[in-house]
């Protein structure tokens, strides 16, 4: 033991492999309880596992070294896991551990990840049930804010406690969604924010620095509305903007003034292609409440020219163009 200790954990496997075929036991036994007791690399755990399944040995004297590389019994699955990850990320109170574990979270969920199976689909009830305590808090935060405001509290003694609580909720959902999105699971999503009619009510009546955070949720569906990445009904669609189209608008400034990573041209592209599939009288309305806002509000209002102008060339141009040709 003390020799292989002084060699480390390469020569310590050389001669496990060597012990084995020698049928040596007593040099098989010594390596199994000296690599039981140090750690390894991945190739060296690689290394341990194929002589292990190579080569017969006394499954007491192997038990503890087995026991490190495969488990016992049978647990949770790597994806039942990840939700109790996410689950907890939520719950955290320290802003930049939350951050960090949010792109190890990230790095496991990858498509290319090595950390879980490709097979494995996550619990949409699950994260949906996360989303929900999110909303929960979120809506009763924002009645804290409104009710600061109400009772003329100036924006900075409104801002500090509720709205660092929600921008906090914001990230979680934020982060939810953009998993969700990922995992073709993200539809559900979408009726979930359109029905939050609290949260549409409570908009309004608070500070422009705080309520601005929600519209960093919806920027996130219509962008991903508008890449075809959120394959919604028409009726959803429609719900969405009905509910988040007008506060979206007047909170465009903030997000341009503080995007947090959001690409505001992405953004306006994202809008004007989720409104385009629409129908056309449902698009008419929007366009006409944009043109009427963007007209007083200028860049603090998303630019949608581009989208208008397909709006206004597939409504008016191409039909008269029939029209023409059919006389």
């Amino acid at each position: 033991m003390r020799r292989l200790s002084r060699a480390g954990v390469a020569r310590a496997i050389g001669v496990l492999e060597v012990s084995f075929s020698l049928m040596f036991d007593r040099g098989v036994t010594n390596c199994l309880k000296y690599l039981e007791a140090v750690p390894w690399n991945e190739p060296e755990e690689e290394k341990i596992k194929s002589l292990l399944s190579q080569y017969p040995c006394n499954r007491s004297v192997s038990q503890d070294l087995f026991a490190r590389l495969q488990p016992q019994e049978p647990s949770s699955s790597s994806a039942e896991l990840v939700v109790e990850l996410m689950d907890s990320i939520t719950k955290g109170t320290n802003n930049n551990a939350r951050k960090d574990l949010r792109t190890l979270v990230d790095g496991i969920l990858s498509r290319t990840s090595i950390y879980i199976k490709s097979d494995e689909e996550l619990d949409m009830k699950s994260i949906y049930s996360i989303c929900h305590s999110c909303l929960n808090s979120l809506v009763e935060l924002f009645g804290e804010a409104s009710d600061l405001g109400s009772s003329g509290k100036t924006t900075i003694s409104v801002g500090k406690g509720p709205h660092e609580r929600i921008c906090k909720q914001v990230e979680n959902l934020a982060w939810l969604l953009q998993i969700l999105i990922d995992r073709q699971m993200g539809e559900e999503f979408v009726d979930l924010w359109a029905n939050q009619k609290t949260l549409t009510s409570l908009h309004q009546h608070v500070s422009p620095m705080v309520r601005y955070e929600l519209s960093r949720i919806s920027a996130t569906i219509f962008i991903a509305m508008g890449s075809g990445k959120l394959h919604c009904t028409g009726s959803s669609r429609l719900g969405i903007f009905e509910a988040w189209f007008r506060p979206l608008l007047v909170d465009f400034g903030w997000l341009r003034k503080c995007p947090k990573g959001l690409n505001m041209a992405t953004l306006e592209d994202g809008i004007g292609q989720a409104l385009l599939t629409l129908t056309l009288k449902h698009q008419q309305v929007l366009f006409m409440e944009w043109f009427e806002t963007f007209s007083g509000q200028g860049r603090e209002c998303p630019n949608l020219m581009r989208a208008f102008q397909v709006w206004w060339r597939r409504s008016f141009v191409r039909s008269l163009g029939s029209s023409s040709s059919s006389s």
